[in-house]
């Protein structure tokens, strides 16, 4: 099942307070970046986050799910409409991410 763009965009309302949030439309699902780092997705209408060390500290209890057959958990996230604690979680996935990698221009 794809996820609805309805809620892809409910969820993206929600991040509106947070600068540079994109998204990336994969195979009826949506990659969720911040800041040109990936934080979370969409899934099967379901807002999954990555797993870092403060989102688990953030989230003790939360459910770990299967974002799609062959991929590693995640952490879903229940509490949607709290945009403070979505702030929170995006800021402090990001600060647990390394940088992005830059892409190497080709020389001919």
């Amino acid at each position: 099942m794809a996820s609805s763009k309805e809620y892809m965009e409910f969820i993206l309302d929600q991040l509106s307070d947070l600068p540079d949030i994109t998204y990336r439309a994969m195979m009826g699902e949506y990659v969720i970046y911040y800041r040109d780092k990936v934080v979370a997705g969409i899934y099967d209408d379901r807002f999954l986050i990555k797993p870092t060390k403060s989102a688990v500290a953030i989230l003790p209890d939360a459910p770990m799910e299967i974002p799609y057959p062959g991929g590693r958990p995640m952490i879903m996230v229940d509490d949607i409409e709290n945009r403070e604690l979505l702030g929170d979680l995006f800021n402090a996935i990001y600060a647990d991410l390394p940088a992005p990698k830059t892409k190497n221009a080709r020389v001919s």
